[in-house]
């Protein structure tokens, strides 16, 4: 029997055997198990490798979607956020996509030489107006000193002298403003069917009729008047477009106002924009168009279809999103287009004075939208249009040049005032402003 081997002295003849067998002996083993391990090792750091990298890409974006929505793993946002910090950053969120709003249908008539204003369109409510020409008052004013007392009276539709703009003060006091050379004004005296717009401190480009939308007999009788400033002329010369020796650029007559009335330039341009009747006193049609827009369609097509069709004496759309005059006035006090100051004590007083919100649901409501989109206007200069005309104006020239906030007050006021003469205005959709005309940006300041 072999005796029982519970270790080997270090200095044993068998340790000095094995040592001296050394390759043949016990290193060939220990470098098996050695490489062995070192495969093990390998597959399971390859694995957590393996592992690691997928719970990274899914399963770390799982759980950090999980806090979002549960807010159960509290650890794991502070782990998202320091991240994001560290090493990603979170792409910028898109803007919303501004709502799109189409033309629609409108149906014109054709050939345009032979549409004609039918017999009965001027059996409309008649009256005369006379205007103040001229105040002695040391400080005057382009749109005058109206008092409460005159503008209450100034809604009834009778003969009447009114305020509407371009009074002059006592003998020798200087212009109060929107000069007009002789020429201008003589050529201004000649029309009969206008379309007119205005660009004043240089605030928007020049926006020429399609010519080829434009019928020949349009072009012969009617008139195309841009009024500007000084400074838009020279704008408008840098950039290429010089007026003729008539005074043409393209189709539209340029008409240079010197003296602005306002340093609101917005309630200087609301001048054009209400007083056409004042400024082209032969006129029997005006369409007032805003600089932002260019004219594809006739003016006689528009004037047949807006204003003999349907039978009226004027002619606005309606705004594409706002009905309510509540919701417009919070929308120019969050987009701070006027003094807010200004704006509540203009909509207070319309308050106290009769002034309602809109309702959808009212079947007898006078209008479909207490909000009109005024960029675009076509009006027959009946005394009624007229009167309503001044109206607006004297509106804006006492409070603020948001023509908008003060439409449906100064309607459904003059509505409230007349209950036996109606104003035959008529609102139309959105959809067919865009039809008749191309919208563009105003230039940017």
């Amino acid at each position: 029997m072999l005796p029982e081997r519970r270790g080997v002295p270090v200095g044993s003849d068998l340790v000095k055997a094995a040592d001296h067998n050394g390759d043949h002996g016990l290193r060939p083993g220990r470098r098996s198990r050695r490489s062995g391990r070192r495969r093990l090792l390998f597959w399971l750091f390859s694995f957590a490798a393996l592992f690691s990298i997928c719970f990274a890409i899914f399963g770390f974006k799982m759980f950090s979607h999980g806090v979002e929505d549960h807010q159960t793993i509290p650890s794991l946002r502070t782990t998202k956020d320091i991240s994001i910090e560290s090493d990603t950053l979170e792409k910028p969120k898109k803007k919303p996509h501004r709502a799109r709003f189409n033309p629609c249908e409108v149906q014109l008539r054709d050939p345009i030489d032979l549409l004609n204003e039918p017999k009965s369109f001027w059996n409309f409510v008649s009256f005369s107006s006379q205007y103040v020409q001229k105040e002695d008052i040391i400080t005057p004013r382009f749109g005058g000193h109206q008092t409460l007392k005159e503008r209450e009276q100034s809604f009834h539709a009778t003969n009447q002298t009114i305020h509407c703009g371009f009074i002059k003060g006592p003998e020798g006091y200087p212009s109060t403003g929107f000069d007009l050379v002789n020429e201008d004004k003589m050529y201004m005296n000649t029309c009969t069917v206008v379309v007119s717009s205005c660009i004043f401190g240089s605030s928007d480009f020049l926006r020429r009729p399609t010519s080829k939308m434009i019928s020949e007999y349009s072009k012969k009788n009617v008139c195309f008047v841009m009024f500007v400033d000084k400074e838009t002329l020279v704008k408008l010369s840098k950039e290429g477009s010089v007026p003729d020796e008539k005074g043409f650029i393209g189709l539209w007559r340029i008409v240079v106002v010197n003296n602005l009335p306002y340093d609101d330039m917005r309630k200087t341009g609301k001048v054009p924009k209400f007083l056409s009747h004042r400024l082209f006193p032969s006129a029997r049609y005006s369409i007032w168009l805003d600089s932002k827009m260019r004219l594809h369609t006739d003016p006689i097509q528009i004037i047949e279809y807006f204003l003999w069709r349907k039978k009226s004496e004027y002619a606005i759309s309606n705004h594409y999103t706002r009905h309510c005059v509540w919701d417009e006035v919070q929308q120019n006090k969050r987009l701070n287009k006027y003094n807010h100051t200004a704006i509540d004590q203009q909509f207070l007083f319309y308050q106290s004075d009769g002034l309602h919100k809109f309702d959808h649901s009212d079947p007898n409501k006078p209008l479909p939208s207490y909000v009109p989109e005024g960029s675009f206007i076509v009006r027959a200069h009946t005394p009624m249009s007229n009167l309503f005309s001044c109206l607006w104006f004297n509106e804006v020239d006492r409070f603020t040049s948001r023509d908008q906030l003060s439409f449906g007050y100064t309607f459904l006021k003059f509505k409230r005032m007349n209950p036996d003469k109606p104003f035959v205005l008529h609102m139309f959709k959105d959809c067919e402003r865009r039809a008749i005309t191309k919208l563009f940006h105003h230039r940017n300041p």
